[in-house]
């Protein structure tokens, strides 16, 4: 073995710790926040494998992940599904931990690109016990407000940071034109104008935009800021007969202008990614239409946050679901979606996708371009520099000041319909003194019935075990003079109201829980054993109906029986806002988003049709005024 001199082993040290110190430096360019955030991308993706880059396109359920999965596979992002908790009535201590446990498998992958997780913080960061839970989007319609809409969705990205979560899937922006659809309490109205005001929201969860910001461009202002998801596009609520995940049949101008128009708006306040639609449109569905996606969405609104499927979204391309995967994940892909809901079987989606890519069936740039949007968008979040939880959020859930907000978002949600026979002559507002009053029906004292679907579980759940709040009949103990006598019962029988001299009563009654399919509903009417509280009460003393419900109900056959009838929509934990409101410390103020029908045989029916015979026209709200009270 030939000898080296001094000096050569010298060198070839210093040469060897010259290169090593340039990889490091090169290695460490797209972390470096000081560097252009799309050098740090470009800088980034040229590191990565095929196998990485697909990763990146994966979104998996947290009962399919662990920190070993996110590590091997590089997966992009993970979510939590309705009512996918890491245990009942978990703590935001438990879900941090849980997220950092994922974010540290991703951490330790070769190029440690951080994951994103998601969740459906559709009203309030609604999957956790104890979050506060906000009047759902057709209540807020109701508020007209905006700008009460926006400090909600600050309120709600702080509730969601408080569990170490940086990504919602909302506001859900679709123009529902049809109360039969189960998820019409997801839109904020059938007015494409008043959905349009209320993207206002993703400048609560995001932050303002930066003035001069590039157009379409993904935009967060800070830790205490969370990505917004808008959804789903497009169309979904103009299904046949409100029926989910259906067809839309309307021509393109009819599409742009009534079902696209919160689009625009969504993408010009920087919203970082959108969520594609189950329906169809025309009979092609959205998860693979490339027109949409990426002529449109991607085209003319240039858009540049990433788009990502819906649950099992590209499995629902094919009739029945799943029957040709390879095609689902080529028409998906192709169509422009980025990042894949998978949600369980991340080995059969990246398998699908590389033999795609291999056979050339997808180009290269395709992939690219979904890996780009998604690392612009985590970069965007301050992802890279901020992996982990920041525990100093913790206190924000369930906050005094999140409950307050809410129950200013109730109050102002309210609709009345109906107050006495005449002006001269109104029910409401009730007083707060009297001498027995009764309070009944399904809805006064059940806090799982007020809040409705998408509420600790997906479809929601009766009872008040499930999370903490305050019921419409403690609101209404809370706002009555001490001296007043409550009698409470849930489904009275006629004679027993007859025969107790009540000075007036209050009916509480409504739909139960629902979300999606389950919601879907041919019929509209109250529940059975609503309707005989209605009559039973109302037909022996001055009684005003609160209606809880995520949409227009059939109510016509009732409103000779009762002195006084209020929307109340689904209002969330907070329901003293309803007791701010029957007595008077608040004014009604609420303005119908929707078109209230007479009979179902109407429907569809939304405001400016030719054919317009409403019971109650959209925008219908009666007011009052506040009452001074005394001591």
């Amino acid at each position: 073995m030939a000898k080296m001199s001094v000096p050569l082993v010298g060198f070839l040290l210093f040469t060897f710790m010259a290169i090593t110190i340039q990889a490091e430096s090169e290695y460490m360019k797209y972390k470096d926040p000081d560097q252009p955030l799309n050098m740090r991308v470009r800088d980034l993706m040229q590191r990565m494998t095929v196998k990485e880059k697909i990763g990146q396109m994966v979104q998996l359920d947290r009962t399919k992940a662990t920190p070993e999965i996110m590590r091997d596979y590089g997966i992009g992002s993970v979510l939590s599904g309705g009512g996918s908790v890491p245990h009942p009535q978990a703590t935001p201590q438990d879900w941090i931990n849980m997220v950092n446990a994922y974010q540290t498998g991703s951490l330790s992958s070769r190029l440690g690109i951080p994951m994103i997780y998601g969740i459906d913080a559709v009203h309030g960061n609604n999957n956790v016990y104890k979050a506060t839970i906000f009047p759902h989007n057709v209540g807020l319609g109701a508020t007209r407000d905006p700008e009460l809409v926006k400090r909600i969705g600050a309120a709600t990205a702080l509730e969601v940071r408080a569990t170490g979560i940086n990504y919602v899937f909302a506001p859900c922006i679709a123009v529902c034109r049809d109360p039969r659809w189960g998820r019409c309490y997801e839109s904020y109205s059938e007015d494409p104008k008043v959905v349009k005001e209320m993207t206002e929201i993703i400048n609560g969860l995001q932050g303002e935009l930066p003035q001069n910001s590039r157009k379409g461009a993904p935009y967060v202002g800070g830790k205490d800021k969370v990505l917004a998801c808008a959804k789903h596009f497009v169309g979904d609520g103009g299904t046949t007969k409100g029926i989910n995940e259906n067809n839309t049949q309307i021509d393109r101008h009819g599409l742009l202008s009534i079902h696209m128009p919160a689009y625009y708006d969504s993408v010009s306040k920087g919203v970082s990614t959108i969520m594609v639609s189950y329906s169809s449109w025309n009979g092609q569905k959205l998860h693979a239409h490339n027109d949409l996606i990426t002529n449109v969405l991607k085209g003319t609104l240039r858009f540049r946050g990433f788009v990502i499927s819906d649950w099992q979204g590209i499995d629902r391309i094919t009739d029945p679901a799943h029957s040709n995967y390879t095609y689902s994940v080529l028409a998906g892909v192709q169509a422009g979606i980025d990042m894949v809901m998978v949600p369980f079987n991340h080995t059969e989606f990246i398998d699908t996708l590389t033999t795609l890519v291999k056979n050339n069936y997808i180009p290269m740039s395709r992939i690219d371009d979904a890996v780009r949007r998604i690392l612009r968008v985590k970069f965007e979040l301050g992802l890279f520099e901020n992996p982990m939880a920041d525990q100093s959020f913790v206190d924000h859930l369930g906050s005094q000041a999140d409950r307050d907000l809410a129950r200013e978002a109730v109050r102002k949600s309210l609709v009345l319909l109906k107050n006495g026979e005449n002006a001269d002559d109104p029910l409401l507002p009730l007083p707060k003194k009297a001498s027995r009053i009764l309070v009944a029906g399904s809805h006064a004292n059940d806090l799982g019935n007020q809040c409705g679907g998408w509420t600790i579980s997906w479809q929601g759940n009766s009872g008040n075990n499930h999370t903490v709040g305050t019921t419409i009949l403690n609101g209404i103990s809370e706002a009555l003079y001490p001296s007043t006598e409550i009698l409470f019962k849930e489904n009275p029988d006629f004679d027993f109201v007859k025969s107790n001299n009540f000075s007036y009563a209050i009916v509480v009654v409504g739909e139960p829980p629902y979300a999606e399919t389950e919601g879907d509903n041919m019929n509209l009417t109250i529940p059975e054993q609503g309707q005989y509280t209605i009559y039973n009460v109302c037909a022996n003393v001055k009684c005003v109906v609160v209606l809880i419900s995520g949409r227009p109900l059939l109510v016509m056959p009732h409103l000779e029986q009762v002195d006084a009838f209020v929307a109340a929509w689904l209002p969330g934990t907070e329901g003293q806002g309803v007791a701010d409101v029957l007595f008077g410390d608040y004014g009604f103020s609420g303005k119908s988003p929707r078109t209230w029908f007479k009979t179902v045989d109407q429907l569809p029916m939304n405001v400016g049709d030719p054919h317009y015979d409403p019971l109650y026209p959209f925008d219908f709200g009666l007011t009052t005024e506040p009452v001074k009270q005394t001591n």
